[in-house]
């Protein structure tokens, strides 16, 4: 570049800390140049080694003959970087001081020649009217003065003085009197006049206070009156009570019978179904706490990082937990429980407890058969468990516990029966053995290949629906068995995976009939480990890079959470599954008869959108599709791209009303969006002063959705009630909440699931208001959405607001 004295450096921001070289701070545009002494750069390079900004000029710098060396801010990256190092001494004060050119010369000439001292000369007054100002201004006496003379004898002048004491008014012209009179000159007549008036009213400070009484019982009575057998003989036998009786029976009978028919004490106000303009009643939008699941043994230092419910079976809920220590620190753990089951009739102790190669960062039980599950592990593979020898001894949780119960405790039968009929399971005082809580552990029996899949956490994972299955060229075809087989996954290292179990030795459904502990565990035990086993490698079937690239650099995206078009939500309980009170009878897995994977006479789909939203760790929400037009080249751009989050995405999910209705939370807001507006957000939180952490879309209601934060709270928005500010706001813990999951368990009780960073998982009941939707809120609220699209259009700020 023709300036060999110049080296151009990136300085990262430790190094411009440790230097005090913040840039637009300690150095601007303007203000560029910063002189570092050489030896505490020598002291960096010896401290920080390899990894010092200076260590690609170590040699220049050992070598530099000055005590000081300069660096220059390279704001406009002329030589490539954001700092450059000027090698030489000269170079340094040409920088510092440049020299002046022949223009800059002859402008200091003329400008000495101009300021040189010039002696005044006299020119003659012009008048231009002052004179007559002043004139005017002028003070002339106008009033004629008066004069007096005092004159005294020239014999007088030093004669002595003597002072007597007598009344002026007995020698006639002795003093004279100067009266006060009204001079005509200034009784001028106002006719105009400026005046201002404020009523201030008068505050007055005053204080009251109730005298308090401590209080205290007027009367105590410690044995009940009663009469005596011979006034009850008297009472029972008297006239008076037989004609009272005789007179009352017929109402009694009469309102008995009412009481059987009706209930009169219902109201019919409250049970009335509310309509459209009804806002709810404040005092009912809350969340009920119903359960909360902790075990101090599985959950000690650990994070919740994500929560499923199941899908068939009644009050069955998963979550997966994480070690709170580094990516470091994690590889010299012993490995522990990945997943946990919770049952709400054994709120205590978990179910059952699936193990993998690494902490689970997220999971997804198949929309196929809910005993089949995908997992993403921090180390990058994806696993996958079969819990079908487990499922009906899931489904006989609540059974199980009532036995448990009876044996412990068999005075107390009643009492639990009437405990279980109310589904409260409170655990018996009694139960304390630890070779009765101890849960069953499943190994998972399907992994990935570490070399071929990711090199980070997998912090998203989906099953693709079963109706639709892609190839390697990612062309969407027909797929025929129905059952889904396919899975996409997205994690930090800029890679979007496409996986087939088909590709794995997976294992069939096993036999319906019961078997005992002992054998379950020996099963479990001999899984396949396809990771470990040299004729089968798991590898993915699509593999796609997001990258920005641009002429001269290339950068690489983080997505963290992926949002596909079509995908399914195991968040309530189907009809053909099983209820309460009817285990379902065990049935052969779909995946017993699947077979391997071809392409082969499939009907290719052309109704299927292969285009799908990404939130990545820098807040960018990306849109993009999984066509890959050339094999050998796997990076994708993005179409579209918007930074509205300052920190990482924790949710990307579409509404369950309308599939092109997305909504992102993280950093310090979130956001809602609308596939095919390209200009940004249709709706964006201002700033709040928590960060978010979590959100998710009402199951039932279109226009509800909840907010979690890192301050323990949830907030509940309502857009048809209050689009500016949340409806609701709620308490559920003391700590960071990672995740929420709804679900619906029958038409009239609704629950969620909130974890936190503290490994307690709670369970809220959801009130009726925000549960049951109102009439047409559906079509009110995607008119709301139009509404907010034209809004953006005539490029007005998608930020909430009120509106009319």
């Amino acid at each position: 570049i023709g300036h060999p004295e110049i080296f151009p450096l990136v300085f990262t921001t430790k190094t411009q800390e440790i230097f005090n070289c913040r840039v637009d701070k300690d150095v601007t545009e303007e203000n560029c140049f910063k002189l570092i002494k050489k030896e505490d750069i020598v002291q960096d390079l010896k401290t920080r080694a390899a990894i010092s900004d200076f260590h690609p000029v170590k040699k220049v710098v050992l070598e530099y003959p000055g005590e000081e060396l300069l660096v220059v801010f390279d704001a406009n990256f002329q030589y490539g970087q954001n700092f450059y190092l000027v090698a030489s001494e000269e170079a340094k004060e040409n920088f510092l001081k440049p020299p002046k050119t022949e223009e800059e010369s002859e402008e200091k000439e003329q400008t000495l020649e101009d300021d040189a001292y010039k002696h005044p000369v006299h020119k003659p007054w012009v008048s231009l009217g002052s004179e007559k100002e002043v004139e005017e201004e002028y003070v002339k006496d106008r009033v004629k003065k008066i004069k007096y003379m005092f004159s005294r004898a020239r014999r007088e002048f030093g004669a002595p003085i003597s002072f007597t004491d007598k009344n002026a008014s007995h020698v006639k012209d002795s003093y004279v009197e100067c009266t006060s009179y009204q001079d005509k000159t200034f009784s001028i007549k106002v006719l105009e006049k400026d005046v201002g008036v404020q009523m201030v009213p008068k505050v007055t400070e005053a204080g009251t206070q109730t005298k308090w009484t401590y209080p205290k019982n007027a009367t105590t009575q410690y044995v009940p009156r009663e009469l005596s057998n011979e006034e009850k003989e008297e009472y029972l036998s008297s006239e008076k009570l037989k004609q009272f009786l005789t007179s009352v029976c017929l109402r009694m009978e009469i309102a008995l019978q009412q009481n059987e028919i009706m209930n009169a004490f219902f109201d019919d106000w409250k049970a009335l179904e509310e309509d459209e303009n009804s806002s709810g009643n404040k005092t009912d939008g809350y969340l009920k706490a119903h359960r909360s699941f902790t075990d101090p043994r599985y959950l000690k230092d650990k994070n919740i990082s994500c929560v499923r419910w199941h899908p068939t079976i009644y009050g069955m809920i998963a979550e997966s937990v994480t070690k709170r220590s580094s990516e470091g620190e994690r590889k010299h753990l012993q490995q522990d429980t990945a997943i946990l089951f919770w049952s709400f009739f054994d709120p205590t102790h978990p179910q059952l407890k699936l193990e993998g190669p690494d902490d689970i960062d997220c999971f997804q039980f198949s929309p196929s058969d809910p005993n089949v599950i995908a997992g993403g592990c921090f180390n990058g593979q994806i696993v996958l468990w079969d819990i079908s020898q487990y499922e009906e001894k899931l489904q006989n949780t609540k059974n199980a516990v009532g036995i448990r119960k009876t044996v412990v405790n068999m005075d107390n039968a009643s009492a639990l029966k009437l405990l279980e009929y109310n589904n409260v399971s409170e655990p018996s005082s009694m139960e304390n053995d630890e070779s009765e809580t101890e849960q069953p552990s499943v190994r998972h029996c399907a992994s990935s290949s570490t070399r071929y899949g990711h090199t980070k956490r997998i912090t998203d994972v989906h099953w693709l629906p079963d109706y639709f299955e892609v190839n390697r060229t990612g062309e969407t075809f027909q797929n025929r068995t129905e059952i889904c087989v396919q899975l996409v996954t997205c994690s930090p290292d800029s890679l979007i995976l496409f996986w087939d179990i088909r590709d794995t030795n997976f294992p069939a459904q096993q036999s319906s009939e019961k078997v005992k502990e002992k054998d379950r565990f020996d099963k479990v035990s001999k899984a396949p480990h396809t990771s470990k086993d040299p004729a089968v490698i798991w590898k993915p079937l699509i593999k796609i890079s997001l990258v920005e690239k641009g002429e001269d650099h290339r950068v690489k995206y983080t997505p963290i959470k992926i949002s596909l078009q079509d995908q399914h939500y195991h968040n309530k309980i189907s009809d053909k599954a099983q209820s309460l009170n009817k285990p379902r009878e065990p049935q052969e897995s779909p995946y017993a008869q699947m077979g391997v994977h071809s392409n082969r006479s499939l009907k290719a789909l052309q109704n299927v959108s292969n285009n799908f939203f990404v939130g990545t760790e820098d807040g960018e929400i990306i849109y993009s599709d999984w066509a890959i037009k050339v094999i050998s080249d796997s990076e994708k751009g993005a179409s579209m791209k918007h930074n509205v989050h300052n920190e990482a995405v924790h949710t990307v999910q579409r509404s369950p009303f309308f599939k092109d209705i997305i909504l992102s939370v993280g950093g310090w807001n979130f956001a809602i969006w609308k596939e095919g507006v390209t200009k940004g957000p249709i709706l964006q939180s201002g700033s709040t002063t928590r960060r978010c952490t979590a959100g998710h879309w009402s199951l039932t209601r279109p226009g509800v959705f909840f907010i979690g934060r890192d301050d323990g709270n949830i907030d509940v928005w309502d857009l048809l009630k209050e689009s500016h500010k949340p409806s609701h706001i709620q308490s559920i813990s003391a700590s960071r909440l990672t995740c929420i999951s709804p679900w619906i368990a029958s038409p009239k009780q609704q629950f969620l699931a909130v974890s936190d960073a503290s490994g307690v998982l709670h369970v809220l009941e959801i009130c009726q208001t925000l549960s049951h939707p109102f009439s047409n809120e559906e079509a009110n609220v995607l008119d709301y959405f139009e509404r907010r699209v034209d809004r953006l259009k005539y490029g007005i700020d998608p930020e909430f607001e009120s509106e009319d």
